[in-house]
């Protein structure tokens, strides 16, 4: 449950974006488009914190990404389409329908099984006409490779690429092989990078620097 509190908090952002929506020139000529951009910079700079470990900068960027997510819900509201509770609404129904073992009777013990049931009920809500559909073709290759694999074993269909065959190939088999083992391949690549980064350089201006 939200406290009081908090809602007032969520409501007051609701009234703050309206404002800025009818009396800053710029924020009222933003359109669903024009703010895809921002919704991917912003995305991309909380994984960013995420990976610094560093919690007040992870604050930071959930707040902007936030206000992505209000910013879009008002356009919404003003053109008619729907307001922030719908957008609400439809979240908590689906957690619901999606999480029978926490809001019903089903029985789901551990993280696999978690996902088979969320899946299960997913597939039922929205059928696939074929293996990639509703899969964003824009998705970074190891994730969209992955997700297609997932959706290929769910169907039964084995995939053997060539492992001697080109570099697309290898890289498939490695995805292949993260799959196997319950490991996400775009991860493990991020912390390979990052594990391999030099050290930053010193800041000059602290002790002894020019600053």
């Amino acid at each position: 449950m939200i406290d009081r509190a908090t809602g007032a908090l969520l409501l007051e952002f609701l009234g703050v974006m309206r404002r800025l929506r009818a009396e800053c020139a710029w924020k009222g000529s933003q359109t669903h488009r024009t703010l895809v951009r921002y919704l991917l910079e912003e995305t991309h700079e909380t994984v960013d914190a995420i990976e610094s470990g560093d919690a007040d900068h992870l604050r930071e960027e959930l707040g902007d990404l936030l206000l992505q997510v209000w910013f879009h819900a008002v356009i919404a509201e003003e053109a008619g389409d729907f307001a922030l509770d719908d957008v609400v609404t439809g979240i908590v129904d689906k957690l619901r329908r999606r999480n029978p073992h926490v809001f019903g009777d089903a029985q789901a013990g551990d993280p696999a099984a978690v996902t088979e049931v969320w899946e299960s009920i997913k597939a039922t809500e929205k059928p696939r006409r074929s293996v990639t559909d509703g899969l964003p073709a824009s998705l970074p290759a190891l994730l969209y490779a992955d997700k297609v694999l997932d959706r290929l074993a769910r169907a039964g269909t084995p995939v053997t690429p060539d492992p001697g065959g080109d570099l697309g190939e290898r890289l498939l088999a490695l995805v292949v092989e993260a799959h196997a083992v319950g490991v996400d391949p775009e991860q493990a690549l991020r912390t390979a990078v990052l594990r391999v980064l030099p050290a930053p350089a010193s800041d000059p201006s602290g002790p002894g620097g020019s600053g």
